[in-house]
């Protein structure tokens, strides 16, 4: 993938590029970053670089270690089922709120991301997956009401998008969570507050269970080595 900074906030771009790669798994968990070479790849300063990878490490995609630099953020299993935990409790309670003042403008717009999101299924297409799942959800916290709810899931959108990334590539993933989708659509769309909320805990627990097959394989295949 092209890593180039055109113009706009160098800063910005190269944040943006490196989030996209990271989560595109064009740098693998635990990898170190050579500055050096990152900054040849994004064409940028070391200072600009360096203020990029700040800020990836605020949103926990990067972690800064004193003296031996940085490296891509991993995301263990425990953290990743707290992470699961969290979001069952606030998602469901986002589409508990959303389906009882869901609008047609934001229904409408749910229908689209979720047609893409089944488009991308189809050609697998990995990133348009995610990028649709994010603006199926923003529509359904932009809506529920409760600001304090986006804003405790903004803070844990990078890895729950890392996480998404890693459940989806579980074989047969993409298509249950579509089915998923689907069910939480159905309902919020027939504005039936405790079906949405009980659609969202489930695809919740769902990707939660996907994930968790992963690291398990992850760990087979690393002790068979």
């Amino acid at each position: 993938m092209d890593l180039k900074i055109q113009s706009q906030s160098v800063q910005e771009q190269a944040v943006e590029k490196m989030r996209t790669a990271i989560l595109r798994g064009v740098f693998q968990p635990g990898e170190k970053l050579v500055e050096a070479t990152l900054g040849e790849m994004l064409g940028i300063s070391r200072g600009s670089l360096r203020e990029a990878l700040r800020q990836l490490a605020a949103e926990k995609l990067v972690t800064i270690i004193p003296n031996r630099g940085p490296f891509i953020a991993d995301v263990g299993i425990e953290e990743a089922l707290e992470i699961y935990h969290v979001r069952a409790m606030l998602e469901g309670e986002a589409c508990y709120l959303y389906a009882s003042r869901a609008d047609e403008a934001g229904i409408e717009q749910m229908r689209q991301a979720l047609k893409d999101f089944e488009r991308a299924v189809k050609k697998g297409d990995a990133p348009e997956r995610l990028e649709s799942t994010a603006r199926f959800y923003q529509v359904i916290l932009a809506g529920c009401g409760n600001r304090i709810i986006a804003e405790m899931l903004q803070g844990l959108i990078a890895r729950i998008n890392f996480l998404r990334s890693r459940s989806m590539a579980t074989p047969g993933r993409a298509r249950h969570s579509l089915a998923e989708l689907t069910d939480m659509f159905t309902a919020i769309e027939a504005r039936n507050a405790r079906s949405a909320r009980a659609a969202a805990v489930h695809h919740v627990q769902q990707a939660c269970d996907a994930a968790r097959s992963s690291f398990e394989e992850t760990s087979e295949a690393a002790q068979a080595k």
